[in-house]
């Protein structure tokens, strides 16, 4: 049998697997992490232990290594921020009795928030809030719901908010001010879309606020990482917050001024924060007697490595596909078949749904290649910060909430609320389309005035 075709199948058996991770109860990085032993293994031994397959596999897992170290960075930072208090101002902002005002305050909040820091983290963080703050069932389970179109459309636009666009961006497919430009209104229009449809079923007096000191301690019970309450000051905790947060921010800048990796720019965040957490410890006598302060080496243990070790496989087995031809030829396909970009990237919004984003934006980076600038006029969208590369960050990652299995963030909610598939098939999904079809109109509207 023809090695791409076995490859193929590993593949698609692999991938089939990890789909189906709820009915098998096989964790899914264990799957991925097999896939691509199995799948570079028969390449190289297919081709006689090639040198050059070698240098391919060491490429690859250059590329995958960038984006691993950016994710560990990023996300040790957002634990210590979130372990000392940086994220008590949440709860404090959305205080309100009027539920039609807490769903935009959510929506506003969780939109910036998902684009500075991650998704799946800030869909915890605005869950748990309202998870304490809304106590009708019904009325809290909508604006959870919300809660993950805001997570996923936040994340899209923003070169930190999601996997997909730090993948895109660290490829070099965007550059931070391309996408940021190119996706801000239409990641605001796929969210403004579903709240707008939403804000009819929110009834008044369905909400109820508790003192922000005790909803502040009940958000903290659940997450070890957020188990015991700061010894930090106010001024610390805003310290930490703002080299944080801001290190974060500042991570696009300093890959522009320097041409270096993201993934240094966010090193030398962590290490500044690590640095000042510790002389924080050292300087405050408070602190120093206290057996209940949190540091950075011991957030360092809390990172999900389960989710770091999913993106190391799956990435790496796109790299052989990628390799083999095999997505160059779906590319093709997808052009011959569609001949439109705005179908193509549509359709892959729509499977992202069903399927992790992360490895369907790994397999369309191996399809197409970066066009240089000055190219003709049918290759200008695949060229940096072309149409297709932000159609691609749209569409997979606003399309991830069109089922609450389509995302990180869907998962998260769906557990913490015990939202029912079918139930979000039925009252959500519809108005996610919605606001997909409508971020896409205007999309082309904005490149097409």
């Amino acid at each position: 049998m023809n090695t791409t075709i076995i490859i193929i199948v590993i593949f698609v058996i692999g991938y089939s697997l990890i789909a189906l991770e709820n009915i098998t109860k096989v964790n899914k990085t264990c799957i991925a992490l097999l896939m691509y032993v199995v799948c570079w293994s028969v390449y190289m031994i297919a081709g006689n232990y090639d040198g050059e397959i070698l240098s391919a596999f060491s490429r690859h897992l250059a590329e995958t290594c960038e984006t691993i170290l950016f994710l560990m960075g990023a996300m040790t930072i957002v634990e210590v921020v979130d372990a000392n208090g940086g994220f008590n101002f949440v709860t404090r902002w959305l205080n309100s009795h009027n539920p039609k005002v807490l769903l935009w305050k959510t929506v506003g909040l969780t939109f910036i928030l998902s684009a500075l820091l991650d998704n799946m983290t800030t869909a915890i963080v605005m869950t748990m809030v309202l998870k304490k703050l809304v106590r009708v069932p019904s009325q809290r389970l909508l604006l959870v719901c919300v809660v993950v179109i805001a997570a996923n459309s936040g994340g899209a636009f923003s070169p930190i908010g999601d996997v997909t666009t730090i993948m895109l961006w660290i490829k070099g497919c965007v550059t931070a001010s391309g996408i940021i430009t190119g996706l801000l209104l239409p990641s605001l229009v796929s969210v403004a879309v579903p709240a707008l449809l939403v804000m009819p079923m929110l009834k008044d007096g369905g909400s109820d606020v508790s003192s922000v000191d005790g909803v502040a301690e009940e958000i903290l019970r659940p997450f070890d990482q957020l188990s015991r309450p700061s010894q930090f000051s106010r001024g610390a905790r805003i310290t930490i917050f703002l080299i944080g947060v801001g290190g974060l921010m500042s991570v696009p800048v300093f890959h522009n001024l320097t041409g270096l990796p993201p993934f240094v720019g966010v090193t030398g965040v962590l290490a500044l924060l690590w640095t000042i957490t510790e002389l924080i410890i050292r300087y405050d006598r408070k602190i120093l007697n206290s057996d209940t302060t949190v540091r950075v080496a011991s957030q360092m243990k809390k990172i999900d490595m389960a989710t770091i070790l999913f993106f190391l496989g799956i990435l790496l087995t796109v790299g052989t596909l990628q390799e083999t031809g095999t997505l160059s030829q779906m590319g093709h396909w997808l052009n011959d078949t569609f001949s439109n970009v705005y179908a193509v990237n549509a359709l892959i919004g729509i499977i992202s749904s069903v399927i992790d984003n992360v490895p369907l934006v790994a397999s369309a980076m191996g399809m197409y290649e970066i066009q240089p600038m000055g190219a003709t006029e049918a290759l200008q969208m695949y060229q940096q910060d072309g149409e297709f590369w932000k159609l691609l960050a749209y569409c997979a990652g606003t399309g991830g909430s069109i089922l609450i299995i389509g995302s990180a963030a869907g998962v998260v909610a769906m557990g913490l609320e015990n939202i029912s598939f079918t139930w979000y098939v039925k009252h959500i999904t519809p108005l996610v389309l919605a606001g997909y079809g409508a971020g896409l109109l205007t999309f082309w509207l904005m490149a097409n005035s």
